[in-house]
């Protein structure tokens, strides 16, 4: 089932995130950035900041009581953001990251918003190539991935964003 993410939620939404992006559970999914990465995807203070801020929302899947997959969807202008968008590694490739990016969609033409955005490392071709699949397509527009003390790069090549969007 797909609904609002609450506050109290965060503990658990911010183990789910990590544990998709970062570190050695995140190698059993495909999304892993584990090879690109190190450091968390986000903490508690970060959730907690994007909670509060009423531009944003999360939604969760939830099964059996238990938080499954999530996304972050953030009122851009005409646009909605799509960010984070995370299934537990155990349950990828099952569907889940398609009812979520479908709930998000319904979620822009309920805003009366034009497109989705989002942001992707660009070398993640085959996360790319998912969106792809799900009707993005890229915008030309890049800017580098940011260094801060959370997202640490261990990878050869520089690291940017790649923007892609979806016109709703």
């Amino acid at each position: 089932m797909i609904s609002k993410a609450i506050l109290a939620d965060i503990p658990a939404l911010t183990l789910l995130i990590n544990s998709a992006y970062r570190g050695e559970t995140s190698k059993k999914g495909w999304t892993t950035e584990a090879h690109l990465l190190e450091g968390k995807r986000t903490d508690e203070p970060e959730m907690t900041e994007i909670f509060l801020d009423p531009k944003n929302t999360i939604l969760k899947f939830t099964e059996n009581d238990k938080i499954i997959g999530s996304v972050l969807l953030v009122e851009k202008g005409p646009q909605l953001y799509l960010g984070m968008l995370t299934v537990s590694t155990e349950l990828q490739n099952g569907g889940i990251g398609k009812k979520l990016l479908a709930e998000a969609e319904n979620q822009a033409k309920a805003l009366g918003l034009s497109s989705i955005i989002m942001t992707v490392v660009s070398v993640r071709s085959e996360l790319i190539a998912w969106y792809k699949r799900h009707g993005y397509a890229e915008t030309g527009q890049r800017e580098p991935f940011p260094s801060s003390d959370i997202h640490i790069n261990i990878s050869d090549s520089p690291l940017e964003f790649v923007f892609l969007e979806k016109k709703i």
